[in-house]
Parts: C-alpha cells; structure tokens; sequence
C-alpha cells in the first residue's frame, strides 16, 4: 500500500519511500523533563504512536525513537530550587511521562534515550563541526556558523534576510552573526562535562542530531514534532547535519498541530495547562486519544468542554456496540479473534497524509452497521463475527483498548431470562435483570 504524508521540507504530500526495504525509522522529539506533561505535550506521542500502529498493520517493520532532553536550564533551575540533583528531577519526570503514556495505550518505543547517554558522541559531533569550519569557538563556548550551510530557512520557510532583520542584537554578543546557534555553552552552575572548549554543556538543537545518528547510523525515514519545533529546532537539525553528514537527517518531517485550550493554544507559559494525568484520571485513556485522533493531525484540536462531551459520547456508543456484538457472538459460541478482515477503506484513509478524522468516519460506519446487524434475528454468526473482526482490526490501530464482557454460565442464563421476560413484556421484573446485566456490561 503507497503511504503518503505532509512533508514540511518540500511543503507537500509525498509518497513514503522507505530507506530499508519493509522497515520504516521514526524520530520523535521527546519532552523536556522537568515538570509534568500537559494534554499539549501528548499530542506528539499519540499522533506517531498511531502512525505507527498503522505501519506496523500493513507490513513494515517500524523502529521509534523519541527521546528525553534531561540537560536544560530549566531542570537545573528547578534542582537548585529543591536542593536535588538534576537526575533526581529528571529521573521523577521520565517515570511520570512514561506512566501517562502507558495510559495512553502508547507502544514501548524502540529505544528512548537520554541526551546524557550520548554525551562523548555529542562532543565529539560539535568538534568535527568546528574541524570542517562550521563552528567557531569563542572563551569557552561553540557556535555553529549559519553561512557554513545552503538553503537556511527552507524547513519553515524563513528567509535569511528577514531573520537578519529581526534578530535580536546583542551588543554584547560574541557571535560572528545574531543568527548563529549555541552548540556548547560554557558553565559553571548546574551539572557539566568536560570539553575540548572546557566545561559546560550542549545546546538542545544538537542533541537529536546525535542520537538519531548515533542510533539509526545515517538518515532516517520520518522525523517528527509539533509544529512549534519546525524553528528553530529542526532547521537547525537539518543544517548541522548538512554540515556534518553533507545529507538530510530525514526524508519526510511530520509536524503535528497544536493542542488548544478555549481560542489559544495550551502550553506552560500561558499557564493554561490541563496535565495529561489529570485528563486520564478524569475520563480515561480512550477518551483522550480518541479526542486527540478526532482531528486531522495537522490542524489544531480544541480541549473544551463541549468536544469532550462528544468525545465521551462516542466513545460510549463504540463500547455499547462492541460489548453487545461481544456478548451476542459467545451466545452463538462464535470466534471472537477473528484477524483476516477487510478494512481497506479506513487503511486508505490513513494512507492518504494520515487522515485519522475519515478513518474515525470509517469506523463509526461499521459501528452504524453493527447495530443494524444487532438488531436482526436470526443473524449469521459469520458475518457478526467479521463486523466484530474489522472494528477490533480499526480500534488497535488507533489505539482504544477495550475489554469485552466474558459471557460465563451464570451471565448466559441470566440474559437468556430478561430476553424472554422482556418479549412476555414482564417490564418489572425483566428490569431487575437488566440492572444486572449492565452493571456486567452484557447489555
């Protein structure tokens, strides 16, 4: 099946084309870990989490990665504060952010590394930039050198003039111009390495050119992010790798909307946040992604009360369907585990630049026929049983895991009677089943 995908480098739809044949390499940037993670943040890990669900359903073998950013001023403000060390900080946040995402039916990663694993690779990474003359060093700190590279700009299309215009100058600034990019910044606060530049740390745009080469060995297929990351971010990713490699870091870059809370977009320094946790233990991991999977990824979702209570309310009719084509399949002593289906129609709309708000289209159709099914007596068992295959086959993709009721003994006598209550319209007494039967969610 041809992939297609948004390609912010090129500013259109391109085919997937994977490197390796039947394998496809995903980067995504990971948090910086040194609070909680908001719904905003978790919009990333979603989004690609499905991506690659969907990979993963058609044949490929795919490697994820997304990393931790655990060296920032921010979490050596924050361990200065709470007179802890900063893996003390980072160590709380990781386990926190791995725990929602586990909550959020995310798939353990490939590999999720830490910017304090590499940090010989990094070194030696700035070093061969200032050996080629893409970086200068100056009293201690590394700067990569913009006019070393072609084509600045063209990831966020930006051009270098109107940036020079609206820099910022520092006129106590060492650099040779305001557009260059720290690499290494030389420190006494906080943790720190030595250097050929001596002490100090790395600067975060380096950081995810090193781990994606250090663990992939060379460009990668799909490099990932929202899309306040597209600049500088990832520009300056591309133009350290142009300068180190003479390549692309990536062949396709995926940029996710934003998260919006009201009219504006949800991030910390608004102080506008819902955490992520808080979201799950209110309604749930299903109702979140599913929220998230409404909209098409590049467009920005709304976080209100009004699309949750939607959300909420369709997540409900999938489970009444689900459990209730469940429950009638083990009346017929059927197949549950049905895997040889047709879903092609909601694959295609995935296919086409991973359109996750027309699969959700898809599915709620079979839901609609489902019911319809439900509703007809007698049924073929086969054909309950392939309904139940397909909307099994379309909720592990976008990742909503639901349990079925199992139907023992005691639960089958028990919806056998309220049907045949129920049909000698005994309503009183046929009720008190139903009670039952709903708190075992048979019905």
């Amino acid at each position: 099946m041809e992939v297609k995908l948004f390609n912010s480098l090129t500013n259109k739809v391109d085919v997937l084309k994977p490197i390796k044949e039947g394998e496809v390499s995903i980067y995504c940037c990971g948090p910086t870990v040194y609070g909680d993670a908001h719904v905003g943040n978790v919009r990333p890990p979603v989004v690609f989490d499905t991506l690659r669900r969907f990979l993963e359903y058609i044949g490929y073998n795919v490697k994820y990665v997304s990393n931790f950013t655990d060296v920032d001023d921010k979490i050596i403000n924050k361990a200065i504060k709470e007179n802890v060390s900063e893996s003390v900080i980072t160590d709380k946040y990781i386990k926190a952010y791995k725990e929602v995402l586990k909550d959020l039916h995310v798939k353990e990663h490939y590999k999720n590394p830490r910017v304090t694993e590499y940090m010989d690779q990094i070194i030696k990474y700035i070093a061969d930039l200032v050996d080629a003359g893409a970086a200068y060093v100056i009293d201690g700190d590394v700067f990569f050198r913009i006019s070393s590279v072609k084509n600045y700009g063209e990831l966020s299309n930006i051009k270098m003039d109107d940036l020079v215009v609206g820099a910022r100058i520092d006129e106590n600034s060492k650099k040779e111009s305001p557009l260059d990019f720290v690499l290494w910044k030389k420190t006494d606060q906080g943790i720190q390495w030595d250097s050929p530049w001596g002490k100090g740390r790395p600067g975060w745009h380096t950081e995810c050119c090193v781990m994606i080469n250090s663990i992939f060995k060379g460009m990668i297929d799909i490099h990932g992010g929202g899309f306040d990351l597209k600049f500088p971010h990832h520009e300056n990713e591309i133009a350290q790798a142009k300068a180190h490699d003479h390549n692309k870091i990536a062949n396709i870059w995926v940029h996710n909307g934003f998260v919006n809370f009201g009219n504006e977009k949800m991030s910390k320094s608004l102080g506008n946040v819902i955490l992520a946790k808080d979201a799950i233990a209110k309604y749930g991991g299903n109702l979140v992604r599913l929220l998230i999977l409404s909209t098409y990824y590049r467009a920005p979702v709304s976080f209100t009360d009004e699309t949750i209570e939607s959300t909420k309310n369709e997540l409900l009719k999938i489970e009444k369907t689900y459990n209730q084509l469940a429950v009638k399949i083990q009346l017929l002593h059927g197949n549950l585990s049905k895997k040889d289906v047709d879903i092609q129609e909601f694959l295609e709309a995935l296919a086409n630049d991973f359109n996750t708000s027309n699969a959700l289209t898809c599915l709620f159709s079979k839901i609609k026929e489902a019911n319809q099914l439900l509703r007809k007596n007698p049924v073929e068992l086969e054909v309950l049983e392939n309904v139940f295959g397909q909307i099994n086959a379309m909720l592990s993709i976008l990742g909503i895991v639901l349990e079925y009721p199992i139907l023992n003994e005691e639960l089958e006598k028990t919806y056998q009677e309220y049907l045949k209550l129920k049909a000698e319209k005994k309503f009183e007494e046929s009720d008190k089943l139903r009670d039952v039967l709903i708190k075992g969610k048979i019905i």
